[in-house]
Formats: structure tokens, sequence, C-alpha cells
């Protein structure tokens, strides 16, 4: 299995309204994420700096199935007014950051 991170913002002054979002995560949310593969996913937090790592046998299938998601494309446009996201076009996924170190 592979894993992947990425990095996006909270715009200032939602730092809470997006920690309460994330606690009270739309249970078809969670559902559509297990459903596209992803398994083992941490979002850690920095001031405004979001960092997200998760783990998925197929990036491209999971990708694909979030992309075309309608529970997906709805909490994209819930969270959309709080956070700073850049989108992948080739993927319309986060953009991914690049492995640079790993110790097992």
């Amino acid at each position: 299995m592979a894993s992947y991170a990425w990095v996006l913002g909270i715009r200032p002054g939602y730092e809470e309204e997006y920690k309460k979002r994330h606690d009270e995560i739309w249970p078809e949310m969670t559902e559509a994420l297990q459903q596209s593969g992803i398994r083992n996913y941490h979002i850690f937090k920095h001031g405004l700096t979001l960092f997200g790592y998760f783990e998925t046998d197929d990036f491209d299938a999971t990708a694909a199935f979030l992309a075309d998601n309608p529970v997906n494309a709805r909490w994209a446009e819930y969270m959309a007014p709080i956070m700073q996201v850049d989108i992948d076009p080739a993927t319309q996924f986060p953009y991914l950051l690049p492995k640079q170190f790993s110790h097992d």
C-alpha cells in the first residue's frame, strides 16, 4: 500500500469551525472515503496549515472515485468557504507532496 500527503490551508478566523465540521463529519462522507480505498487517513494542523496523510492501494482509482462522488462534491462545497485548497487539474485532487524520506 502506498502513502500520500497533501498540504491545505484554513482561512484566518475559521480554525474552530474547521475543527467543528470534522468533529461532526457526515457519516456518508466517511463512507465515501472508505469506498474510495482511503485508509489510515489523518489530518494534522499547524497554525492555519493542514497536513493530510493517507494510504491507498490505487491512487488513480481513489481520485477518480472521489472526483465523481456526489457526497464528496457536497463536502467540498461545504468546506470551500473556510479553506484554501489548490487542486491538481490532472487528478482533481489536492496536489500531493513528493516523499523525501521514509523509515520503516
